[in-house]
């Protein structure tokens, strides 16, 4: 049975962040114009709403206001009535679109006003430049096509394999486990995809430090958001995720609740600039297919097959 999810985890970012902060009194402010100049556009919302807010830690009004609170409730629209639905299609992770916009307009201001400066300062317009690519590039959200082998194991992350080790015993699976780890630069994908099919069984999320992701320690004393599955094709078998911040990458993002359904390839957080991401997996029911070093692509490279 789902275990109940944690009193620390409050939000589907629980480390919180300045660009969270700021996107959540924006949504104060959003929802104060609503009710005082759409009223109709918010009762129209109330109607077509399905599920129920209790939980969230604010009024929802439309589908904007579950993004961070949407592992609180159980309140949702169908995708025919979602006004917002098509964030979705864009090429960028719709949890990054606030830091997208904040750091970018920005940097974009600073690079214009550098490129029609006079003189010598106007080479200096390539720094920012540069940071604005960059931070472009960092929140992308590529289509990815899902191997549809009933036995494959998919990364769930961008990345390069930086360990397979062997357990004795790992407690959730209880039993010999298998741990593949992946790590994450800042010019990776940092969308997390679900590597099987399954349910969310439990959840652990840590605060902690923030050491390179490349550090050994930073497996045990960075913060980390623990996910536990069940595997939907074969009841009983159990493997789980592990996000894990870097230097850079503060803030964890997981949508997920106990008691979810996931699909194999299915996005479900992401991390931001810069990490390292765990798939821990029953030792003797798979046969591992990567070896470190390997380059691998969220929802899409096979990790592992059930024998």
């Amino acid at each position: 049975m789902p275990h109940p999810l944690p009193d620390n985890i409050r939000s589907v970012q629980p480390g919180g962040g300045k660009c969270y902060s700021i996107e959540l009194a924006w949504g104060r402010m959003r929802r104060a114009y609503l009710k005082l100049f759409r009223r109709s556009y918010v009762r129209r919302m109330a109607e077509l709403r399905r599920g129920d807010a209790t939980g969230a830690p604010h009024e929802i009004l439309d589908p904007r206001d579950l993004k961070y609170c949407s592992n609180q409730c159980t309140a949702h629209w169908a995708p025919e009535d979602d006004p917002f639905r098509w964030r979705d299609r864009l090429l960028f992770a719709r949890w990054g679109l606030a830091e997208l916009q904040l750091m970018g307009w920005p940097l974009l201001a600073l690079t214009v006003f550098l490129a029609t400066c006079c003189g010598w300062w106007k080479w200096t317009a390539i720094v920012p430049a540069v940071l604005l690519a960059e931070v472009i590039y960092f929140f992308r959200d590529p289509h990815r096509d899902v191997p549809l082998g009933p036995d494959a194991i998919v990364s769930p992350a961008d990345g390069t394999i930086a360990e397979v080790t062997e357990l004795d015993h790992y407690d959730f699976l209880d039993g010999p486990a298998v741990r593949i780890g992946i790590f994450l630069s800042i010019f990776n994908v940092h969308i997390n995809c679900a590597p099987r099919g399954g349910t969310v069984l439990d959840m652990h999320y840590k605060p902690g430090e923030f050491l390179n992701a490349l550090n050994p320690e930073s497996t045990i004393r960075n913060e980390f958001m623990w996910i536990g599955f069940e595997d939907a094709e074969r009841p009983g078998t159990r493997f789980a995720v592990r996000q894990i911040s870097g230097l850079l990458a503060r803030r964890i993002v997981c949508a997920l609740k106990p008691g979810q359904p996931v699909h194999r390839g299915e996005k479900f957080g992401m991390i931001k600039l810069g990490s390292r991401t765990e798939l821990i997996l029953p030792r003797d029911a798979v046969r591992v297919e990567t070896k470190v070093g390997d380059i691998v692509k969220a929802g899409s490279t096979i990790l592992a097959r059930y024998r």
